[in-house]
């Protein structure tokens, strides 16, 4: 069957439903499950428990983040729409998290680290090699507002460029191959086409077996034709010995009743 881009193959055959997901492989996942925790940890640890709406705000982005990532994968296996709306969502709270960080930083007098920062090297060389939520939470009691707050901005940084280059790989996809429609379509003319091939492939394997079925009749019908050739000659040659030895005993056996007979006469002469 010819490749088609649209065309899914599932367990050998054609599909409208995308290959599943696994998000708990996914290290933009990863690290926004690690952000969730951490930005629970710094509400707890550095905001008002009551009266500041910042708390709930910041929870909500962070627990938004990551959620959308779950379902926008899961609704990808079957369309497409859904998947580019849920992910967007996703990058959409990740930057209102980042901005409720960079707030606070400002209004405590405090700036996010960058490359200047003597810092900030080591922030994002561990951050980026870590991504088990084991290897940070030791350091939640430990942390000041000011490390705890980059640690978050670092990962927010990580998970917003993943999620944009997969937006944008998804965006080209969607634009080059279609959506569900387009994939059901595929499907259904992939399993036409993968139906006919092999229907044609049955057919021209019977037609092979028909000719040699005939081929090796006629072989027989020549074989068994040479055969009661050979038997009949075998059999005219026994017949034809016996009767020229049927005529040769004869001779001496008629010569012989002849001179019988001719004895018996002398003798019924002499008696005369």
């Amino acid at each position: 069957m010819k490749p088609n881009p649209v065309l899914v193959i599932r367990d050998g055959r054609p599909s409208m439903l995308r290959k599943a997901v696994v998000v708990e492989k996914l290290n933009y996942y990863r690290r926004s499950d690690i952000l969730y925790q951490v930005t629970t940890a710094f509400c707890s640890r550095f905001l008002p428990k009551h009266g500041d709406r910042t708390v709930d705000q910041m929870k909500q982005a962070a627990r938004s983040t990551k959620q959308n990532i779950v379902e926008g994968h899961s609704d990808g296996q079957t369309s497409s729409e859904s998947e580019l709306k849920l992910l967007g969502i996703a990058r959409g709270s990740n930057r209102e998290l980042m901005a409720d960080y960079l707030d606070y930083l400002s209004s405590h007098g405090l700036s996010e680290w960058k490359g200047e920062n003597p810092r900030f090297d080591a922030l994002h060389r561990f951050c980026r090699e870590h991504v088990d939520l084991a290897d940070f939470q030791p350091f939640f009691d430990r942390w000041t507002d000011d490390e705890m707050a980059n640690c978050a901005l670092c990962l927010a940084h990580m998970v917003d460029k993943a999620l944009t280059t997969v937006i944008e790989k998804k965006d080209k996809e969607f634009v080059e191959q279609g959506g569900i429609k387009e994939r059901m379509t595929a499907a259904r003319l992939g399993y036409r086409t993968d139906q006919k091939e092999r229907i044609a492939a049955l057919e021209a394997e019977n037609a092979a077996l028909r000719a040699e079925i005939a081929r090796l009749r006629d072989e027989l019908k020549v074989w068994k034709t040479g055969s009661s050739g050979s038997a009949d000659a075998c059999f005219g040659s026994a017949a034809d010995a016996a009767c020229s030895g049927s005529s040769g005993l004869g001779g001496p056996a008629a010569g012989q009743g002849q001179a019988a007979r001719g004895g018996r006469s002398g003798i019924s002469g002499r008696r005369s």
